[in-house]
């Protein structure tokens, strides 16, 4: 755990999906899609917990957002020293 770390502290302000010692998946705040939390503080997760929460986001994002709706994005845009990935819906970047 990191001090001043909003994803150590993992306050519940969005829907939580799910949480374990592993993870927690929640709505990201900002982006409002499901996104997996590794719970220790680092960017490198193991390989094997990596796919662990990859498998557990595609879980919540196949019932929350739509089978084969939605694609995995781990570039860690706003908080790149904790690592987390998001279930992006298609287009999600593109303005109207």
């Amino acid at each position: 755990m990191s001090d001043g770390c909003d994803l150590c502290e993992a306050a519940v302000i969005t829907t939580r999906y799910f949480e374990s010692e592993l993870c927690w998946i929640a709505d990201c705040e900002i982006c409002e899609v499901p996104m997996v939390v590794w719970r220790e503080h680092g960017d490198s997760p193991p390989p094997e917990q990596r796919e662990q929460m990859r498998i557990l986001l595609g879980t919540v994002a196949d019932r929350a957002i739509g089978e084969g709706q939605w694609s995995f994005d781990d570039h860690m845009r706003n908080i790149p020293d904790h690592y987390h990935a998001h279930a992006r819906r298609p287009f999600a970047w593109r303005r109207a």
